[in-house]
């Protein structure tokens, strides 16, 4: 999908890139991406990531704002800076979240996000 909220020029797939590079770029942890295309209208992929501490999760967020605009992607909002425990980038098609990890485990995006599924696997190998 062409994110057409911004430049119509970037992809989802080079925002994607873009992201991924900042995020190793300052040693994000445990990276994941998580495709949410026909689960919800509001983006097509979301990405989360740990830092080690409020600051590093701070830099680690304004690092892919960097790679976003450097990308040709003006974010659309970034929530949760100044507590830094957990850090929305809104990108339009890509979502980043940036968290201490003891807040990612206590929201648990990726089960929230990726529940249905598992359901759906474990399924076909029970009926397999």
């Amino acid at each position: 999908m062409t994110t057409t909220r911004h430049n119509k020029a970037v992809t989802t797939a080079t925002l994607r890139k873009s992201v991924i590079d900042a995020l190793e770029d300052l040693k994000a942890k445990d990276i994941r991406e998580i495709d949410v295309r026909g689960k919800t209208s509001i983006a097509d992929l979301l990405v989360i990531a740990s830092g080690t501490s409020a600051r590093h999760v701070k830099s680690i967020a304004d690092e892919v704002v960097r790679f976003a605009k450097k990308a040709g992607v003006m974010p659309l909002g970034v929530e949760g800076e100044r507590e830094a425990e957990w850090v929305l980038v809104d990108l339009g098609d890509v979502i980043v979240h940036v968290m201490l990890p003891r807040i990612r485990e206590f929201y648990g995006l990726e089960r929230l996000w990726t529940v249905n599924d598992r359901d759906t696997q474990g399924e076909a190998a029970l009926a397999g």
